[in-house]
């Protein structure tokens, strides 16, 4: 089957009936992915804030109701709580289980946010004939810890993660240009260049996803990533939260030419 042609219903009834268990990268081309984080209500005012203050880490595009599991007005027939394929549980801050269902944790007092994810304008940068190294190789895309300082609020703050995506130097600003366009979905790149100068040590070890290799004539382009919560929420050390597990995403129905902006 050829995900990429997927629509996103499809994907997410694979992923529910745990038959497709892969990172997202390229599924259902043409579609908007999220990133996800869900947290108990009496959090949930810090973290909107949270979101509004870092919009390029962490772009809204839906915060349910309390306990509201099925999101139909972004999804139809979908499932929060199933739909994702490796989900992450944190308990007072600290990374405590990595599953593929979280329906049992469901309660009556848990938000979920709905935050961009940069998968989403992958497909518009292989139509323009940009190559995306992680994505020919069938990986997940490399995500790094930096030294970019976050605006807190309550009790979230950290650091910036970022997604790395080798660019053929050639192709650079062309990708800046398309990816400025999806604001939505973290938009234009955060850096470009030496990772040293955001805090990566070595950038051939990704603190999440995997590394596929730099070539001489490409360049290293760095895009703010939907991870960060995960970051704000080791520090944040709230009793309890849900996140996606990195590159694992929850595909949409949006369209991405419903997210561009001139």
């Amino acid at each position: 089957m050829d995900y990429s042609k997927a629509v996103p219903e499809t994907i997410r009834k694979l992923i529910r009936n745990r038959e497709f268990m892969m990172p997202t990268s390229g599924v259902a081309s043409g579609y908007a992915q999220a990133n996800l984080v869900i947290l108990p209500k009496e959090y949930a005012y810090d973290f909107l804030l949270f979101a509004y203050r870092n919009p390029k880490p962490c772009p809204l595009l839906y915060v349910s109701d309390p306990g509201e599991k099925y999101l139909e007005k972004i999804a139809k027939g979908s499932n929060i709580y199933t739909d994702i394929g490796n989900y992450n549980i944190y308990n007072d801050g600290v990374l405590v289980s990595n599953v593929d269902n979280v329906d049992k944790y469901h309660r009556d007092d848990l938000v979920s946010f709905i935050i961009g994810c940069s998968f989403t304008f992958e497909s518009e940068l292989v139509n323009e004939g940009i190559k995306i190294p992680h994505m020919e190789k069938q990986a997940n895309v490399a995500m790094y810890d930096t030294n970019i300082k976050l605006e807190d609020s309550g009790v979230f703050s950290g650091n910036t993660v970022v997604s790395m995506r080798p660019i053929k130097s050639k192709d650079v600003t062309k990708a800046v240009m398309i990816t400025s366009r999806f604001s939505q979905v973290h938009g234009a790149p955060v850096h470009i260049g030496n990772p040293g100068e955001i805090g990566i040590e070595d950038i051939t070890k990704p603190d999440y996803g995997d590394f596929v290799g730099i070539e001489e004539d490409e360049v290293p382009v760095f895009w703010a990533c939907g991870v960060t919560p995960q970051n704000a929420l080791r520090q944040s050390k709230i009793p309890f939260a849900i996140t996606h597990g990195p590159g694992y995403m929850f595909v949409t129905d949006i369209k991405n030419s419903d997210l561009i902006t001139y």
